[in-house]
């Protein structure tokens, strides 16, 4: 983990995100980009009945007041005790959320992108989701998704949802690197979905294998009966096991397969109260 990422809007929430993000960075030696979007000058500038060179100009008062605001922010991390000796960059980038955070992600090689959350309910959430929900859907490397009322990441005791099937060695190989850092319990959480093909005297060997390869310790397995609402069994274990984080893997679904079948990371992310790391499945 040596680059990491965080979209601020400027909200208290993302100035959360922004600060826990700090610590991890501090942690890790590793460095932090800021990056604010303006995504209103795509949408104005392509409007036809918005005067071009007054919308010119609005964007360009934005973009500076957001310069502004995005330098004040690096002069407070700098000037904070602890945080001192971190590089930070900044950035305000014009264009759409989810295509500027991927092109950041990929010109500077970012591992992790820490973003807060406020999540989306009723229509929005099924037709749109929030923004935060969009970058895990798309993003090429993992997200932490921090709740507002948050502002820093102490962790003890993890919870991990999973399948146990080979496609989550990822996911265990990320929480065998954060484990190295923070030394929590792990609380691998295996639910019984009726659709699943692994045969009931197979967990435990499964588990075994992969908490062999990935090297994780002071693990214990959970075992949640047949539900097809995951989500909820999720939401029940994370109170159970007093976890601090949620680590889950993501499949990245999207057009209409996402429509139909949803995603349990997203729903996790955007109803928990507790901080949840998605790692992409490849």
């Amino acid at each position: 983990m040596k680059k990491i990422l965080v979209p601020v809007d400027f909200s208290d929430a993302s100035l959360n995100a922004l600060n826990a993000a700090c610590h991890l960075a501090v942690r890790t030696h590793a460095r932090l980009y800021i990056l604010h979007v303006n995504e209103m000058a795509p949408y104005i500038l392509s409007v036809p009945r918005y005067d071009f060179p007054a919308a010119a100009v609005a964007a360009e008062t934005y973009n500076k007041e957001a310069d502004e605001r995005i330098k004040a922010l690096q002069s407070v991390i700098l000037n904070t005790p602890g945080f001192g000796q971190l590089h930070v960059e900044i950035a305000v980038k014009e264009g759409l959320m989810i295509s500027v955070i991927n092109e950041t992600v990929q010109e500077a090689g970012i591992d992790l992108i820490v973003m807060s959350t406020l999540g989306a309910s009723g229509w929005k959430e099924v037709f749109v989701g929030s923004n935060t929900e969009r970058v895990i859907r798309h993003a090429a490397c993992p997200v932490v998704v921090i709740p507002d009322y948050i502002d820093e990441l102490k962790i003890k005791r993890v919870l991990v949802p999973t399948t146990l099937k080979p496609d989550q060695k990822g996911v265990f190989a990320m929480v065998k690197a954060w484990q190295d850092l923070m030394n929590f319990e792990a609380h691998l959480l295996y639910i019984n979905d009726p659709l699943n093909t692994l045969a009931p005297g197979d967990v435990e060997t499964a588990k075994d294998d992969l908490v062999k390869q990935s090297g994780l310790h002071k693990t214990s397995l959970h075992r949640y009966g047949q539900t097809l609402y995951e989500e909820e069994a999720i939401q029940h274990y994370a109170y159970e096991t007093k976890a601090d984080l949620v680590v889950m893997g993501t499949h990245q679904r999207h057009g209409l397969s996402h429509f139909l079948f949803g995603s349990v990371t997203e729903d996790t992310v955007n109803h928990t109260h507790v901080p949840v790391l998605a790692v992409p499945i490849r």
